[in-house]
């Protein structure tokens, strides 16, 4: 009797991880002998007890669970009762339960913050590989700029100030071959909020004007005041005028900046 107390098989039943063979053992020696059934009441109190003191990784609601259903299942709080042990060695396979469980709690913790680790790091990534598209565009579009410059074959229009702000100054530069044009506005004052540049291909006789670009507060940020604007047939003349953000229509005359005229 004492061999098959301290086998473990009451641990692993009352678990319900013993097969139907074990399951009638179980059930024939409890139902024949006062000491297995005693036994069994003993451990039912003693997994209560340590599954909340020795592995308190559970969670409340497991604890109170495991708690509840043995309650249930002998009516009464009561009835439970911790009976002296002989030997602790019959605690050994459902005691090592209770810690696997921590131990898993503990592990699935920890996969937990590796988890949300990698996204930390997949996020820095993705915001360090945007940045480095973004500068990759910038750059691309500055050293198209430069080649525009400094092409032989490149047209300069300079535009001077007018009567709004005779100080300000722009240059435009044109490449019939490319047909790209690019406009520098360094010697614009900084547009005020809610306002920015709008730039204006012009015909002449009659006065018709074409925008060819807004040039809002990002795009001038980012190209460090040299901008790339559409090209247009057939342009006599250009203007930078001041628009509300978005840019004009037609442009507003009393608030034109610079103008100049290409050169035939």
């Amino acid at each position: 009797m004492e061999e098959f107390i301290n086998s473990g098989i009451l641990e692993l039943y009352i678990f319900g991880v013993t097969t139907e063979e074990e399951n009638r053992e179980v059930q024939e020696m409890a139902g024949k002998h006062a000491e297995v059934r005693a036994e069994i009441l003993s451990i039912e109190k003693a997994i209560i007890d340590l599954s909340y003191s020795v592995s308190p990784q559970l969670s409340p609601e497991v604890y109170h669970r495991i708690r509840r259903e043995l309650i249930d299942k002998h009516g009464t709080e009561d009835v439970i009762q911790l009976q002296p042990r002989k030997s602790a060695s019959s605690y050994i396979g459902w005691a090592a339960a209770i810690v696997l469980l921590g131990c898993l709690g503990v592990q699935y913790f920890m996969y937990d913050q590796e988890v949300e680790k990698k996204e930390a790091v997949t996020k820095e990534r993705d915001k360090y590989e945007q940045l480095f598209a973004s500068t990759t565009k910038d750059n691309e579009q500055k050293e198209k700029a430069l080649r525009v410059i400094r092409a032989k074959n490149s047209a300069i229009v300079n535009l001077g100030g007018q009567q709004v702000s005779p100080d300000s100054y722009a240059k435009i530069y044109m490449n019939d071959a490319d047909n790209e044009v690019f406009v520098d506005i360094a010697g614009l004052p900084e547009a005020p909020e809610g306002k920015e540049y709008q730039v204006w291909a012009l015909t002449l006789n009659p006065l018709t004007p074409t925008s060819i670009g807004v040039l809002d507060k990002n795009k001038v940020a980012d190209s460090q005041g040299i901008i790339q604007v559409d090209n247009f047939e057939g342009v006599q003349a250009f203007g930078i005028t001041l628009e509300p953000a978005g840019g004009s229509a037609t442009p507003t005359m009393e608030q034109l900046y610079t103008l100049g005229q290409v050169k035939s």
